[in-house]
């Protein structure tokens, strides 16, 4: 590895979790593609709102209202900075991804008619395949798949080839969750607005190592969650056009979401209300701002540069351990390996694991299509971030060679 530019020993003090013990062993937290561990500065936040300033947010003259809207809207500026988007208003809050997609999925019912087509990748999240199943089956459009190769690469030729004036909508993740494979989204969104389809893609996997910029990758929709950036779970972002926002018909109805309401007839409010219909995470929001603040602090390039490094020096290690294969070979990962060892099942394996306290991730990863491409039941998934170090990849390494000598 070349020099480390992170001061690692000092960021692992931020984070209080990494310091306990898992079946009597130090944790070694790798199951950050699932879920990243939260900075006490982070827990700070939630703890600061919900003691000094918890109060319902555009609603109240009172003090409290005031700050907590205050620094809810803040969040979405930073949110709205972080990713170059255009206008504040075109940051919509969800519960995650999941709700982001779900919201724009069900937006375009009104859109589509049969013998339009749909556009997904093979590498997909189970959360970015089955809503748009649920809309093909509402509009009588027709899901086509983009299909993958050997190392976990998009055939874009297929794409290219067969898009056209039937082709509306595109969905593609910008890191595959299951692999680590970074898609290449510039040139999906480029052929797709050629044909005029639009483009969403799920940012979950790549924002915390990726700064994406909306406006220099022209991506119409851009769904990231605040719970693998160091943030709370249940909350997460939807970017969306301008021009596509206003077009899109309210996802939920309720309080904050309307303009005017009589028994004759409603009318909705502008950006973003129309979108954030009830009560919303209030704070959650605020402290994905803050955890927002924490990586701009260690700075973004460093912890992309340092996890590339951890991510070589990681898959050097785990290749020289016999009979392991490595699915998802790209050129292009973020640090993510997916992994099996000959004849054992990848559950057996996570077993064994955690009982040295090494957390990793074991199953399909909610990416099935994957797994049946290579025929195997699922794999054991270790997925890295800027607070692991190369002593704890020599844990996992020890550890998948124990776990191999006693299952063989």
């Amino acid at each position: 590895m070349k020099e480390v530019l992170l001061d690692i020993e000092q960021i692992r003090k931020d984070f209080p979790i990494l310091h306990r013990k898992v079946n009597g062993q130090p944790l070694v937290y790798l199951d950050n593609a699932a879920t990243s561990q939260t900075p006490q500065q982070v827990i700070d936040a939630i703890t600061d709102y919900y003691s000094r300033y918890n109060a319902n947010i555009h609603r109240g003259v009172h003090s409290l209202s005031q700050e907590a809207t205050d620094a809810y809207e803040q969040a979405r500026r930073k949110i709205q900075g972080h990713f170059n988007a255009a206008h504040p208003e075109e940051i919509i809050f969800t519960s995650g991804t999941t709700h982001a997609i779900n919201l724009v999925a069900q937006g375009f019912t009104t859109f589509l008619s049969p013998g339009d087509e749909i556009w997904v990748s093979a590498l997909e999240h189970h959360s970015n395949i089955v809503p748009w199943q649920m809309l093909c089956e509402r509009s009588g459009a027709k899901l086509r798949v983009i299909p993958m190769n050997e190392n976990g690469e998009l055939e874009l030729d297929v794409f290219k080839s067969n898009v056209g004036p039937q082709t509306k909508l595109v969905f593609v993740n910008h890191v595959s969750n299951a692999l680590g494979t970074i898609n290449p989204i510039e040139a999906i969104i480029e052929t797709a607005h050629a044909v005029g389809a639009a483009v969403l893609v799920d940012g979950a996997q790549a924002a915390p190592h990726i700064v994406a910029d909306f406006q220099a990758l022209d991506v119409d929709f851009y769904t990231v969650s605040a719970h693998k950036m160091c943030g709370p779970t249940g909350v997460g972002v939807l970017y969306g056009k301008k021009d596509w926002l206003e077009k899109l018909p309210p996802y939920q109805g309720g309080g904050e979401m309307i303009a005017t309401v009589s028994f004759e007839e409603t009318t909705y409010a502008g950006l973003p209300h129309k979108f954030e219909a009830g009560t919303p995470n209030i704070c959650g929001g605020i402290a994905f701002g803050a955890a927002l603040d924490y990586l701009h602090g260690i700075g973004m390039q460093a912890i992309q540069e340092y996890e590339e490094e951890l991510l070589q020096y990681a898959t050097e290690k785990l290749l020289a351990i016999p009979g392991l294969k490595i699915y998802g070979e790209a050129p292009e990962k973020t640090s993510v390996i997916s992994f099996n060892l000959e004849g054992i099942h990848p559950y057996d394996v996570g077993t064994l694991l955690d009982q040295m306290g090494i957390a990793v991730r074991t199953g399909h990863h909610c990416a099935q299509p994957i797994m049946d491409f290579y025929k195997i039941p699922g794999t054991v998934r270790a997925s890295f971030c800027f607070y692991n170090t190369q002593e704890e990849v020599d844990r996992l390494t020890a550890g998948i060679d124990k776990a191999r000598q006693m299952l063989s």
